[in-house]
């Protein structure tokens, strides 16, 4: 692939993907389902990439069979034996990396840096993961009763749940997976129903290691859903999944904790951000128009780390909104695949749909247009997911600007104080990440404070990006408090058991209660 002058046929025979793919696997092996037959077409041209054949009702109870089963064998491994498979993984996505971040960008949309950075991800969290299998680490403990000791120890949960988003197709399962499978966890995948060829890619890259190593069945499992969401549902209400892991839009977030709450199971929730940058009349102009910029336009605007919101000091508003503008004039959209190009198509029409809504609405509600947005046409847009990129001057209590709109709509608003410009960013349902440009050692340090920034993510001279692995992601309100790929957010994937032993000869009782017979 010089250059990336990218084949996609070629891509799709290096992935081993064929024109009909079982969307449905137990590790190694690819079961044949009766399930629909849907087509998979591309944003970027229209054009049909390959079908999967759903996985349905009676498979996935097979799936999850096989999941119980190799759970009990899976969890007596040792820790640092299940990460030389992970390990083993890492390499496996190493070898395909060019091939898997094409697809990535071709199925999805994201330009071909972003899908190569994308399995990079995947790259280092598999290397994370390695280091991890030798550090779930317990707590020892002094106990009140003399010749007693206490402690805690960490023990795997059972099956893991992982409902994945279109905008990061694969990253985030590799998030949840590897943490997941080095703590003697089993896994079943079921990737968003927008993208399910990156997520076969992927089940068939690790299935070699699976292969090699002799696995048992139902480690690592993938299902696929049609857009009437059956499957979805069915791991939300199975009382054999213990932990759900489910990331995309605060409205599913809700759903999923409903769902998993009636039958007190645990849920891990990576939901929508409303991400914000104060831009201080202290800053460095040239590096916060760069971070802005990206943050922006960046996945076309489908991160749920994107910049949504610019809070720009009075002092410099006009002249960083000047040379807002002139960047904006810079932006090269088109096909993903050419890395000339910033910015490629949204994920399908009804998302170009929400898009125009998002607009009228600021219109309505008084929003003042800076940049025009609008849908781009002519042959190389022919798929009609293409859209410009759009900048408009709000007040933060717009309703538009409340939610959550994943499409390149940046909001401007003027601040004067910094104690001002922390409460327009907080004041937002969400709060995942958020960032400050300053050279102000006074005003970051406030920023980071506890009277700061109420987000998961805060960063200070970069952009609203989310955490680098080994960080904690995720974030507080309606981001749904979850935590993956890093710190101790292994311990999400586990269970906590503390632990008291007597080694004397009597039974003395805590708090000295007396209990003579």
């Amino acid at each position: 692939m010089s250059n990336f002058e990218i084949n996609i046929n070629s891509i799709l025979k290096e992935l081993n993907l064929s024109k009909n793919n079982s969307g449905t696997s137990s590790g190694k092996d690819w079961v044949e389902s009766s399930g629909t037959l849907r087509n998979v077409f591309s944003p970027v041209d229209g054009n049909l990439i390959s079908s999967v054949f759903e996985t349905d009702e009676k498979n996935y109870k097979k799936i999850i069979s096989l999941s119980k089963n190799a759970f009990n064998k899976w969890r007596k491994i040792p820790a640092p034996k299940r990460g030389e498979i992970v390990r083993q993984i890492g390499n496996k996505l190493r070898e395909k990396k060019d091939a898997l971040g094409a697809l990535v960008s071709y199925e999805m949309g994201k330009s071909i840096q972003e899908g190569l950075g994308e399995v990079q991800e995947m790259i280092d969290i598999c290397d994370f993961s390695v280091g991890l299998s030798r550090q779930l680490y317990g707590l020892s403990m002094h106990s009140e009763r003399p010749n007693h000791r206490m402690y805690e120890q960490w023990h795997p949960l059972g099956i893991v749940g992982i409902i994945s988003a279109f905008n990061f197709p694969v990253a985030v399962w590799s998030w949840n997976a590897m943490i997941a499978l080095v703590c003697g966890n089993v896994c079943i995948w079921k990737p968003s129903e927008k993208t399910p060829l990156s997520a076969i890619a992927t089940q068939k890259i690790i299935s070699d290691v699976f292969k090699k190593n002799d696995i048992d069945e139902g480690v690592c499992s993938l299902v696929t859903d049609c857009f009437d969401k059956k499957i979805g549902r069915e791991m939300l209400n199975d009382k054999n999944i213990n932990l759900v892991s489910a990331t995309g839009s605060t409205k599913m977030g809700k759903v999923v904790a409903e769902t998993v709450g009636k039958r007190l199971g645990k849920v891990l929730l990576e939901l929508g951000g409303n991400n914000a940058i104060i831009i201080s009349n202290k800053a460095d102009l040239k590096i916060a128009v760069t971070a802005s910029v990206f943050g922006a336009i960046g996945t076309a605007g489908q991160r749920c780390t994107s910049t949504r919101r610019l809070i720009i000091h009075e002092d410099i508003y006009d002249e960083f909104k000047k040379q807002l503008v002139i960047a904006y004039k810079q932006i090269k959209i088109g096909d993903p695949l050419n890395q000339s190009n910033h910015m490629g198509p949204l994920i399908d029409k009804n998302a170009v749909d929400l898009y125009l809504k998002a607009i009228k609405k600021i219109k309505k509600e008084g929003g003042k247009e800076i940049v025009k947005g609008g849908v781009l046409t002519g042959e190389e847009y022919k798929s009609n997911c293409y859209v410009k990129p759009a900048i408009y001057e709000v007040k933060n209590e717009f309703s538009v600007v409340q939610d959550e709109t994943f499409a390149p709509i940046l909001y401007l608003i003027k601040y004067s104080s910094l104690d001002e410009a922390i409460n327009i960013q907080n004041d937002v349902p969400q709060g995942l990440s958020s960032s400050i440009m300053t050279k102000d050692l006074s005003e970051s340090e406030k920023f980071l404070s506890s009277s700061g920034s109420d987000c998961g993510i805060a960063n200070v001279n970069i952009g609203t990006s989310g955490a680098e692995i080994g960080g904690a992601f995720g974030g507080e309100k309606e981001t749904g408090g979850g935590r993956e790929s890093g710190s101790d957010s292994w311990k999400s994937y586990m269970r906590r058991q503390t632990n008291t032993i007597n080694f004397s000869d009597d039974l003395p009782l805590a708090q000295g209660i007396k209990f003579d017979l």
